[in-house]
């Protein structure tokens, strides 16, 4: 018996179930945000489609300097982040928040999404 065409046919099969959840669309709001010492910040991020395996990382990105992680797998702070900063979320929504802001937090923030390739950053 010729187990070629089965296993053409399983990874024909893989291929195509991969690509269809290819190119999650990822929206952020607000767009800005002003906030005074002390504040609680809240960041929101959307997906187009369920994130499955909850892979929703979380950077900020200060002037000059590349991004620095702050959470990965929806709610897990990265390394050496204050508790401060926190995340939930399932599906398609997801939001940080920062609070008792400081002046040290003022920077960009970004949601990425690695649920399928490549990864959506926004």
């Amino acid at each position: 018996m010729d187990m070629r065409a089965p296993t053409q046919l399983v990874g024909l099969l893989l291929f195509w179930f991969l690509g269809a959840r290819c190119d999650i669309q990822m929206a952020q709001s607000p767009s800005s945000h002003s906030a005074s010492i002390g504040d609680t910040v809240t960041i929101n991020c959307r997906a187009s489609e369920d994130i499955i395996t909850k892979y929703l990382a979380w950077y900020q990105q200060k002037p000059g300097k590349g991004p620095k992680p702050l959470i990965y797998y929806a709610s897990i702070l990265a390394s050496g982040v204050p508790a401060r900063f926190s995340s939930s979320g399932s599906g398609t929504d997801y939001t940080l928040s920062i609070n008792s802001v400081e002046t040290k937090d003022v920077g960009t923030y970004y949601c990425q999404q690695g649920d399928t390739s490549p990864p959506t950053v926004i």
